[in-house]
């Protein structure tokens, strides 16, 4: 069992601690945060610091608001603890290169949280698209306004997910990129966005977010040589279409996979990559960059 802290405690620190707490690869002997909203079963801190000096750690899971991100990493890479940071890596890529060399002198396992590569579904599909040619690749990903975020706009927030999916998916590097944003109905940040993209390989890819929409949706559309796919990461439902017969028909075939929570397989990655240093999908510091650099780029 990796023993493990988990620091931060909001909205989704608490979907960490569910999951962490109901895996038997790892014990948690720690949770800090600026206060104590409520009664755990493990120890409590609110100072990172006495956490690290007291608690008995090998890694540590870090969801605390995108701004503290560095500070937390580097206190804890400091005492040599392994670590798990959601995502992104840090608010911009000269601190995210402070926690990358951090991570290198303390020989720290490093992996930065971006969920959707465990959606089942993301797996299906890139299984589907082995030895296929891709031409484009399409995602949506729009819904109400999220009052948990404080401190970014959707670029940093939702994009950021979406273009590492696009290079997850596709295996491809983006080449050039084009950001049309706007602010409609929020005070400090952008709500929303299309973004466009050309990867190597001549693969052209487009992403839609906003948090201007009374629904969520989250889709990826998949256009290759042998034929179209559609899929719903809320559903965890994958279609293929086939590519035109000669009547101009094609067949539907619905891909069968086995639904899952995509935290729970993410975690048990990050505790096997702490046992055998196999990331087994997660995402690296330099995946976060990358992610990092193109979403903050100018329109």
């Amino acid at each position: 069992m990796v023993k493990v802290a988990l620091i931060g405690l909001g909205s989704m620190g608490q979907n960490h601690y569910r999951v962490l707490k109901s895996l038997p690869e790892f014990e948690l002997t720690a949770l800090c945060d600026i206060q104590q909203t409520r009664e755990y079963d493990e120890p409590f801190y609110t100072d990172i610091d006495e956490m690290l000096e007291k608690a008995d750690i090998q890694a540590v899971v870090i969801v605390v608001p995108t701004f503290l991100h560095k500070s937390v990493a580097l206190k804890c890479l400091a005492k040599g603890k392994d670590l798990f940071i959601e995502k992104p890596v840090a608010s911009n890529c000269d601190e995210a290169k402070e926690i990358l060399e951090a991570a290198a002198k303390a020989k720290a396992k490093v992996c930065v949280g971006y969920i959707e590569r465990f959606n089942p579904v993301v797996e299906a599909l890139k299984n589907e698209l082995e030895g296929k040619e891709i031409y484009s690749i399409g995602i949506t990903r729009v819904g109400p306004f999220p009052p948990r975020i404080a401190d970014v706009g959707i670029l940093t927030d939702l994009s950021v997910h979406d273009i590492d999916l696009i290079r997850y998916i596709t295996e491809h590097e983006i080449e050039k990129v084009s950001i049309y944003k706007s602010q409609k109905i929020h005070n400090h940040h952008e709500d929303n966005a299309i973004l466009s993209f050309q990867l190597s390989g001549e693969i052209v890819a487009s992403i839609t977010t906003n948090w201007l929409t009374p629904f969520r949706k989250r889709t990826i559309e998949v256009a290759t040589k042998e034929g179209y796919y559609e899929a719903d990461l809320m559903a965890q439902d994958l279609t293929e279409y086939s590519e035109y017969q000669k009547n101009n028909s094609y067949v539907i075939r619905k891909i069968m996979l086995k639904k899952e929570e995509p935290l729970v397989r993410e975690h048990k990655a990050f505790a096997q990559y702490i046992e055998t240093g196999d990331r087994h999908g997660l995402s690296t510091i330099e995946d976060s960059m990358i992610t990092l650099d193109i979403s903050s780029r100018k329109a």
